[in-house]
């Protein structure tokens, strides 16, 4: 009777009392704070094969700690060894010990785990320098763009000192000459238009005459409007160089005079103006007009 009383009192106390922590193994083996793991507890052999016990965050008596998240508990009992997994997260550094786990009829005690802190609690922690400036995509060629912009710029100011001025003088010089020819031109077709209309021609040939001379002024800066056909002639070498283009040579000055003395014919000779003479004369101007034109886009003197 003794015996089966010690006999039974033992399997009691051998069946419910606390596994202790017996060579556990980590994975991984070294961990951080917030990193998660897995604690394998390795248990004696079961007398027979059972289902396993798991147990999650909604299962009753599921363990809670202030420092730890446990994630899933599971107790698989084999005839070939048991184990106890444990899935966690710790949330500070230092030995944690485990709260006391109950899985079915067994319950686990001191279990603990060595978690580690990224930060070196032997310094204080000390912030890194600043990292260094990130270059931005076309960063190179917006630098490069620059310089290339600003030795151009220095360059133009430089040729701008030297020959700049002169050049422009040429541009307003063709400018000028462009507007003259093209606004004589315009003149010289209304004129044109006016014959065929029917208006009186020693009127129009007036306006030719007189148009024709202020075209000259402008273009010789010399007062032409008093100049008779001879003196076109002979007008001065130094005249001719004074001209907005240097395109007045003898020969043309020959055809002036000649011009504008049948001109002076067909006005003061008394008898009336032919339109088709007109119109001749103003087909010749046009033409000259248009060889002056030409002639005149060589180099100023």
């Amino acid at each position: 009777m003794n015996i089966i009383l010690w006999l039974a009192v033992n399997f009691l106390l051998f069946t419910h009392m606390p596994y202790a922590q017996s060579n556990p193994q980590l994975i991984p083996r070294q961990i951080f704070v917030g990193d998660s793991a897995v604690l394998i507890l390795p248990l004696p052999a079961a007398a027979q094969n059972s289902g396993d016990i798991i147990l999650t965050p909604r299962s009753a008596g599921f363990p809670l700690d202030e420092n730890i998240d446990f994630h899933r508990i599971v107790l698989e009992k084999r005839v070939t060894g048991s184990r106890l997994i444990i899935e966690f997260t710790p949330f500070a550094p230092g030995v944690l010990e485990f709260p006391v786990i109950t899985a079915g009829e067994d319950y686990f005690s001191g279990l603990k785990v060595t978690v580690n802190s990224i930060l070196d609690k032997r310094s204080a922690p000390v912030l890194s320098g600043p990292a260094s400036a990130l270059a931005m995509p076309g960063t190179a060629m917006m630098i490069y763009g620059f310089i290339a912009a600003l030795i151009f710029a220095i360059l133009f100011a430089i040729w701008f000192i030297v020959k700049g001025k002169g050049v422009l003088r040429e541009l307003r010089i063709k400018w000028e000459r462009y507007r003259l020819f093209v606004n004589f031109k315009r003149s010289e077709k209304r004129l044109h238009r006016t014959v065929l209309k029917g208006t009186d021609n020693r009127v129009i040939l007036d306006k030719l005459s007189d148009e024709l001379r202020a075209f000259l002024s402008i273009l010789t800066n010399y007062n032409c409007h008093s100049m008779t056909a001879r003196e076109f002639e002979n007008m001065p070498a130094e005249l001719m160089r004074q001209t907005l283009r240097p395109s007045l040579d003898k020969s043309k000055l020959s055809y002036l005079s000649a011009y504008f003395r049948r001109c002076d014919d067909l006005r003061f000779s008394g008898v009336s103006i032919n339109s088709h003479d007109l119109i001749m004369l103003l087909d010749e101007l046009y033409f000259f007009i248009n060889v002056l034109e030409k002639s005149g886009k060589g180099k100023a003197a």
